[in-house]
């Protein structure tokens, strides 16, 4: 294998959230010379699109037919004690699975080094048993913990106080004892191949790169010296033609690829957009029927999905669920947003939308009882939710998205490497898939 096809192996969560950013990174760095490849059960590779990026199945059980589908239910249903339990110990399961697949896939694929997504603790934990070197990708909020920061998963305000910092411990101490099952079978692993299984151990100190702008972000004291913030990872997306125009503003619905089966929400979407003169736009990932999306008040334009680089430039505001990938699109267009979190980071990067005033939150329950109604209005009619989405535009335009992040990717990875024979090291020069 010559210097400049090293091989490039990414590891991340098994849902389109997480693979569509990193196949738009890994584009940049098939285009810079390298060879990239996702690695993950065989069913992963209908979210992988048929491009420079490359895909491999991990072997897997038998009894693991099926694991992906039933992964995704548990991820639909995320909310309550018993929806939160049983998606995290489905999680953890998961990561187990990577854990013992991976090591014998990514030596049989003669992989260099690893782009892990910092979600899944799988890609650092293997790549440090293998002696490769990573770099970690940021796909949603920056996890790093820092006292006077949230928990990422929690819609609380940034409250630099005492009694913030109070709260903040409290919370990271609740999600530690919630997070108990991953974090179980991480140290097992760790244990099991002799590594330090102190969870910091997951950041990489060679890079640390985010698809997160700096200004969307809480204030941080903290950041390691490898953390970059940045920009959507995107690929080019099709020109968008709309099917009929009938002159009214339009406002981009969503809920993203595993809640867009909630009829009743949609409904409430696009009556909402009806009675402030608008007309939804609505993108329900599959979720929908035929009969469902015929039901749907106000005469909305329904797709599955829609290229949303290319159609929210076109709309007036957003109506979404807080999904990280959709909001940085809204972002990057300036559009205005109504945040209706639902789940996972989605209430987390909800406070931070309020904080920089890009948008207007509102509740599901709220939203059921006809709350989206006033939140829209005062986004469209209030200049300032616009203007601060702008200035999110700006940053975002002027941060070079997937090919700068690309670049720095590859400097880290392979700086040092590519300095040394192939199949070697820069960490102590042993075999790069030693076991």
């Amino acid at each position: 294998m010559t210097v400049n096809r090293r091989h490039i192996a990414i590891i991340a969560p098994p849902t389109a959230g997480h693979i569509n950013p990193l196949v738009a990174l890994g584009t940049s760095l098939v285009e810079a010379g390298r060879r990239v490849t996702i690695v993950h059960l065989a069913d992963v590779v209908s979210l992988v699109p048929n491009g420079s990026v490359g895909f491999a199945a991990l072997d897997h059980p038998s009894d693991c037919q099926g694991l992906l589908a039933a992964y995704y239910r548990k991820l639909a249903q995320p909310s309550g004690p018993v929806g939160l339990t049983r998606m995290i110990r489905g999680t953890a399961s998961m990561t187990e699975l990577l854990l013992e697949a991976l090591p014998a896939a990514l030596s049989r694929l003669e992989v260099d080094a690893v782009l892990a997504d910092s979600v899944e603790p799988a890609g650092a934990l293997v790549a440090r048993h293998l002696r490769l070197p990573f770099v970690t990708a940021v796909t949603g909020l920056p996890l790093l913990r820092e006292p006077m920061v949230p928990p990422p998963f929690l819609g609380w305000e940034y409250r630099p106080t005492a009694a913030g910092l109070r709260r903040n411990n409290g919370g990271y101490a609740v999600s530690d004892l919630l997070m108990r099952p991953i974090a179980k079978v991480v140290s097992s692993y760790a244990r099991r191949w002799k590594l330090d299984p102190d969870p910091r151990q997951q950041w990489s100190d060679r890079l640390h790169v985010a698809q997160c702008p700096a200004g969307l972000d809480f204030p941080r004291a903290a950041l390691p010296q490898s953390f970059r913030y940045g920009a959507p990872w995107r690929l080019d997306e099709a020109y968008v033609d709309l099917p009929e125009d009938d002159g009214r503003p339009l406002i981009f619905c969503s809920l993203g690829s595993l809640q867009g089966a909630r009829r009743s929400l949609f409904a409430a979407m696009t009556a909402a957009c009806a009675a402030v003169g608008a007309r939804a736009v609505v993108a329900h990932g599959g979720g929908l029927s035929e009969a469902e999306v015929t039901s749907l008040p106000g005469r909305p334009l329904v797709r599955a999905f829609w290229s949303q680089t290319r159609i929210l430039p076109k709309c007036s505001a957003a109506i979404l669920h807080g999904g990280f990938n959709t909001v940085l699109d809204a972002l990057a267009a300036g559009v205005p947003i109504v945040a209706v979190p639902l789940a996972f980071e989605q209430p987390a990067t909800a406070a931070r939308l309020k904080r920089i005033g890009a948008a207007r939150i509102v509740s599901p329950a709220e939203a059921d009882k006809g709350g989206l109604e006033a939140a829209l209005r005062l986004v469209l009619s209030d200049p300032s939710y616009r203007h601060a989405a702008n200035l999110l535009a700006a940053e975002i335009a002027g941060a070079g998205g997937a090919a700068e992040a690309a670049a720095l990717v590859d400097s880290a990875l392979f700086d040092d490497v590519d300095a040394m024979p192939a199949g070697l090291s820069s960490s102590d020069g042993e075999p790069a898939c030693a076991a």
